[in-house]
């Protein structure tokens, strides 16, 4: 307490602090889209042909319900390619929405693997289970920032 008298600006950082968690704990969900985009860049299949290994796709895409429910493939490759039985031709996108919580196993030639695993959680409940999931993306956004030339 003594501490707090000896810095005036303390309270308004606390109290900011304290606000700021709590509007993420019970806050609502805002999305401009409910996509999640992934991407197959141009040359992939070239690359792998070569021989050069490259790994386009996360092994295990997560989804949240009623925030980030549909997986968006957009394939920018010169071939075709197949996720789960559908053919992705070049230049086409192709939409799988989820409406329940669950993991699934799809098989995708884009991936390394040939399947790509989609782990779709619940909607995170108001309160701690909420801020857990807002930090856990915060986390997540930061760690994947595209790189930019500069």
């Amino acid at each position: 307490m003594e501490s707090l008298r000896r810095h005036p600006v303390a309270w308004p950082l606390w109290t900011a602090i304290a606000l700021a968690l709590l509007w993420a704990a019970f806050a609502p969900f805002a999305y401009a889209t409910r996509e999640q985009l992934f991407e197959i860049p141009k040359g992939t299949h070239a690359r792998r042909m070569a021989g050069d290994p490259v790994d386009i796709l996360p092994k295990v895409v997560t989804l949240t319900l009623g925030v980030q429910d549909v997986l968006l493939l957009r394939n920018s490759d010169t071939v075709p390619q197949l996720f789960g039985p559908v053919l992705l031709k070049p230049g086409q996108d192709f939409r799988l929405p989820f409406e329940q919580a669950s993991d699934y196993q799809i098989a995708c030639t884009a991936h390394a693997g040939g399947q790509m695993t989609v782990s779709v959680v619940p909607t995170p409940d108001p309160g701690i289970d909420r801020l857990r999931w807002r930090l856990a993306a915060l986390v997540h956004a930061i760690r994947y920032l595209e790189k930019t030339v500069g």
